[in-house]
């Protein structure tokens, strides 16, 4: 028998939303902007793996460090983060507690408190954003507006998946930058190659993908 190699780099996330049975392929509609979606990942599950959440939070730390470090930093610097509810919830709490930044957050659209912040900030400070993936960025813009509105500075937004369905382009246009650890096609394309799924699944996938590419 073949061992199975082990993913490389951040592709380990891959594999564990995998194992989490995190990742479903079929006809999906998610929301306004993904719809009959081949692909569907639900981060969430990230929460019944304590350790794997925990290497979440450190995986975005070094990210973050590496773009601060540059020459000409990719990344501002931030003394707050803030999770976008429900999912960016659970990632933003990990990397909170992993580095010990002060976290804000939003109560969900839809809510009587759709407009409170709940936690201590001040006029002025830089926040992060960070969410668990990002489609089409408009739960990611809408908490950057509410955080604008009580006078926090938002520069950078940070997402586990890029399901690449415009949300990076919608971010950049209102003048905030994403940092990604996966995109949709890493995914499929390490899946298929560890015997996950069938190159049909792969193909359907990655046409879908292209498909929406603007």
């Amino acid at each position: 028998m073949t061992k199975a190699l082990k993913p490389s780099g951040n592709l380990w996330l891959a594999e564990e939303l995998w194992k989490l049975d995190a990742i479903d392929f079929g006809d999906f509609t998610l929301g306004r902007t993904a719809v009959h979606s081949p692909i569907y990942v639900n981060l969430r599950r990230l929460i019944s793996n304590p350790k794997a959440l925990a290497r979440c939070a450190k995986i975005i730390e070094d990210e973050l460090k590496a773009l601060l470090s540059m020459k000409n930093p990719h990344l501002q610097p931030f003394t707050l983060v803030a999770g976008v509810p429900f999912g960016g919830l659970h990632v933003a709490t990990a990397f909170s507690l992993n580095v010990g930044c002060p976290m804000i957050y939003i109560h969900p659209p839809a809510t009587d408190k759709s407009d409170v912040i709940e936690g201590i900030y001040v006029r002025g400070q830089s926040c992060l954003i960070i969410d668990d993936l990002i489609t089409g960025g408009g739960s990611i813009l809408q908490t950057a507006a509410t955080l604008a509105e009580a006078g926090l500075n938002v520069r950078d937004a940070v997402t586990l998946i890029d399901r690449q369905e415009g949300g990076r382009a919608a971010l950049k246009a209102a003048g905030i930058n994403l940092v990604s650890i996966l995109t949709l096609e890493q995914i499929v394309t390490y899946l298929m190659s560890a015997g996950h799924i069938p190159e049909d699944v792969y193909r359907r996938t990655i046409a879908y993908l292209e498909s929406r590419e603007s």
